[in-house]
């Protein structure tokens, strides 16, 4: 187990080192901040002392081996637009993007297994056609578009909750929703094929003719085993509810993380789009280095792969 998680830990940092330098050579190659920060009126020794303060002048490797050091410290400069340190303004919004994402993950996966699960044990019922079909519009439905039809239906038509801002538990409703619908549908489906698949096979035919009650062979032997492709699949979409948070933070002007780079990326504020990228990634990487480090204490058989 520990070489296991020694080799997944080693492929991690080599995943952090790449983003990080793809995130610096793109912004590197990108178009010049000194058009965007100084004003059109600004004499050429403006430009030449904002870029040397800036260590813009300097050889690409230099700019590359210090954006690398200060990385490693957290140290993600200030921000063009604040005038701010990065890493406390983004301290600043984490906990809001923290709530937002946890509210949204228990609510997808409340939905999602409980569906899956009973859609698997009842296939080819009514609720298994409804939860296919709720499966199948949860995926088609764009998350901007989703959080718009409840802002106006809940927010405008009925007006019993708030549309916009982060205050108390009413305000974490709609944008929890919007957010935890884009991991439900898929979460459901893999949840389905999985108990589907472990409910055919023999030894669950063995229980059955042994006399075992449904709700020992549902909950004590098929979830048990159903549950290990599930808990891959969950960790794998971490990426893609971090990336429907800055739809959703930016549609209920929630004041997180998603709301910070869409901010910071409409005013070409660099040092800070550099940094999100790079923390969204930290967030990615862990949650699936963590996703390995589960699935293989749950099942032995993949530490040696």
């Amino acid at each position: 187990m520990r070489n296991y998680i020694i080799r997944k830990l080693c492929i991690s940092i080599l995943i952090m080192v790449g983003v990080v330098t793809g995130t610096f050579m793109l912004l590197y190659l990108s178009a010049d901040p000194v058009a965007t920060l100084l004003p059109p009126e600004a004499t050429e020794q403006d430009i030449e002392k904002f870029r040397t303060d800036m260590g813009l002048n300097d050889p690409i490797i230099t700019q590359w081996l210090r954006f690398l050091w200060q990385v490693a410290r957290f140290d993600f400069g200030e921000s063009y637009i604040n005038k701010q340190p990065v890493t406390v303004l983004m301290l600043e919004r984490l906990p809001a993007t923290a709530e937002l994402t946890f509210a949204a993950f228990v609510f997808s996966l409340s939905i999602s297994l409980t569906l899956g699960i009973v859609s698997a044990i009842k296939r080819f019922s009514w609720i298994d056609n409804l939860s296919t079909f709720l499966a199948l519009m949860g995926q088609a439905m764009p998350i901007y578009w989703l959080g718009i039809m409840l802002i106006i239906f809940f927010g405008v038509k009925l007006q019993i909750l708030p549309i916009s801002g982060k205050g108390g538990f009413l305000h974490l409703i709609l944008p929890a929703i919007t957010l935890g619908t884009a991991l439900a549908p898929i979460v459901m489906r893999m949840t389905r094929s999985a108990m589907s698949d472990v409910l055919n096979q023999d030894y669950i035919r063995t229980a059955r003719a042994n006399g075992l009650s449904n709700t020992t062979i549902y909950f004590k032997h098929a979830i048990k085993n159903a549950i290990l492709p599930v808990i891959a699949i969950i960790f794998v979409q971490i990426g893609s509810l971090l990336s429907g948070a800055v739809v959703t933070e930016t549609v209920f002007a929630w004041p997180g993380l998603g709301r910070l780079a869409t901010t910071a990326i409409l005013a070409s504020d660099y040092p800070m789009v550099r940094a999100l990228v790079i923390m969204f990634t930290i967030f990615v990487v862990i949650a699936n280095l963590l996703g390995d480090i589960i699935i293989a204490h749950l099942d032995p058989r993949i530490r040696i792969k």
